[in-house]
C-alpha cells in the first residue's frame, strides 16, 4: 500500500522543481562541488553567516543558488571566491564537481612559487 495520498509535494518532488528552474539549495551546492565533506557540515557553514552570494550574507542553507551567482567563503585558511557555473544532480568525482564552478580568487604566493625538481 502506498503512502499518503500523492497529493503532497515531498522533498524529491521539490529538488526537481527547484532544477527545473534553475537553482539548488546552497548546502547541497557546496557538498555536491565537494567543497565540504558532508552536507551537514555545508549546512553549518550557511547558518554561520560566512557566506556571501554576490556580496550579501547568507545565514540560511535552503538559500538558492543560480548559474552566475558569485559565492565568497572561508575554507581552511583561504577565502574562496567561486562563480556558479552549474548546478549538478549528484556528488559525482571530483572532475565532475570541478565542473560546477570557476575559480575567481587571485592566486595563492604558494602556487606561484617554481615546483621544485
Amino acid at each position: 500500500m502506498a503512502k499518503g495520498n500523492g497529493k503532497g509535494v515531498g522533498p524529491d518532488d521539490e529538488d526537481a522543481a527547484d532544477l527545473a528552474e534553475g537553482r539548488l539549495r546552497l548546502d547541497k551546492w557546496l557538498w555536491y562541488a565537494r567543497f565540504l565533506k558532508s552536507r551537514s557540515l555545508a549546512a553549518k557553514l550557511c547558518s554561520s553567516g560566512a557566506i556571501r552570494c554576490g556580496g550579501t550574507p547568507i545565514t540560511k542553507a535552503h538559500h538558492t543558488v543560480r548559474p552566475g551567482d558569485v559565492l565568497t567563503f572561508p575554507l581552511g585558511n583561504h577565502i574562496r571566491v567561486i562563480k556558479v557555473v552549474a548546478l549538478g544532480t549528484r556528488r559525482g568525482p571530483a572532475p565532475e564537481a570541478q565542473a560546477l564552478y570557476e575559480d575567481l580568487a587571485p592566486p595563492t604566493p604558494e602556487s606561484r612559487l617554481p615546483k621544485a625538481l
